[in-house]
């Protein structure tokens, strides 16, 4: 059907699918999916605080396995009275269709389902398979989604191995064609807490204020060099997030200041001597602190070439854009699916995405259903 992608996205955006509520989006999909001959199964990972919906389906039994990876959550709308229209309400205004998740990333799911029931139909026993992994755990925690996903299939008997997966990620600048992302940088965050001594503020010299310190040492690495990036990676960065002292007084001398902050990091670097370089650069001017760090990634980069390369040759067919490799941009679902097989991001353009008026043009999306639908019949033809 010409532009189902229209309906489907209008479907998605309809649910309020705020992470990690799936809010009926992954049931949508998988009756969509069963409906035209996937076999689909959901599986709930979590605890009662923190429930996740998952979906895997897949039509054929052979290979190449080519996988449509992504997420139905999404951030919050923010404030609804900003919204030109329902954030959760997909509304069509000239060639942009409005709504939260049209860009990050319900839009490229659209697209993966027009692209690949079209297929289908004109071929219905395809050489390979078409398979769904979904979740509502992506702009969250990221625990019990994908990764838990892959790890309950890939331990399954029966279980077809994927061969590429193609993650639906707004990752397009100027116009959609010309980025692709084969890797992501690492993220590790930080929480400084800064110990002195409290007292009135006019006997200083009996207490010990903490804050001088911890302005100090934010200056030092707001200023900090990290690297230089290299031939796939941009420079690692610093970001200071949050600075606190919790003191509504204004005549003591707090007993503590904190401060959180998170880094960007490439592969020059590992979790480990990004937790060192802090440390020794904190040192420099206090050694009375407590320092929690957490890494939720670690970088990686694949090399462009076989089933990779292939796709990006697709995408430059039918978009007409030369399209480069990336490895910029926060963190994703794809720090999991590489440790399994290969994986591209590919998807919309990237601007609107998390803001207010979230919107896409349908142009942009017949693009991606175009080289979705392509790619397939590369693949599996």
């Amino acid at each position: 059907m010409a532009n189902s992608f229209i309906k489907h996205l209008e479907k998605l955006i309809a649910c309020k699918s705020v992470t990690p509520l799936d809010s009926g989006a992954i049931d949508y999909i998988s009756d969509l999916l069963q409906e035209n001959g996937f076999r689909a199964e959901i599986k709930i990972f979590g605890n009662d605080e923190y429930s996740v919906t998952n979906l895997y389906g897949v039509y054929g039994n052979s290979s190449p396995n080519i996988c449509f990876a992504g997420h139905v959550d999404v951030v919050p709308p923010g404030d609804s009275k900003s919204w030109k229209y329902d954030p959760f309400t997909a509304t069509t205004e000239g060639d942009k269709i409005f709504g939260r998740g049209a860009v990050d990333m319900k839009g490229a799911l659209a697209c993966a389902l027009s692209s690949s029931l079209d297929f289908i139909k004109s071929n219905p026993n395809p050489n390979g398979s078409i398979s769904f992994l979904i979740t509502s755990d992506e702009e969250g925690k990221a625990e019990f989604g994908t990764k838990e996903m892959l790890s309950y299939l890939y331990s399954q008997k029966d279980f077809k191995q994927i061969d590429l997966a193609i993650l639906g990620e707004p990752t397009c600048v100027e116009e959609v064609g010309d980025t692709i992302k084969i890797g992501r940088r690492g993220s590790v965050s930080f929480t400084l807490i800064v110990q002195g001594m409290q007292g009135h503020v006019a006997y200083p010299d009996l207490a010990d204020n903490p804050i001088p310190y911890l302005i100090k040492i934010l200056n030092e690495l707001n200023n900090y060099k990290l690297d230089e990036g290299n031939e796939f990676f941009q420079s690692s960065n610093l970001e200071i997030t949050s600075v606190d002292v919790n003191n509504n007084a204004t005549n003591v001398i707090p007993q503590e200041a904190s401060a959180k902050f998170n880094i960007r990091f490439n592969n020059i670097h590992s979790p480990e001597s990004i937790v060192e370089l802090v440390k020794n650069l904190i040192n420099r001017y206090s050694t009375n602190y407590k320092l929690n760090s957490y890494v939720s990634a670690l970088p990686f980069i694949q090399k462009p070439i076989g089933l990779i390369e292939d796709f990006a040759d697709i995408v430059s067919a039918n978009t007409g854009v030369k399209c480069k490799f990336s490895t910029s941009g926060g963190t994703s679902d794809a720090r999991f699916i590489s440790n399994y097989c290969n994986v591209v991001e590919f998807g919309l353009l990237s601007g609107m995405a998390h803001k207010i008026n979230e919107h896409t043009g349908i142009n942009d999306l017949q693009r991606l259903h175009n080289v979705y639908y392509n790619a397939l019949n590369k693949f599996l033809r």
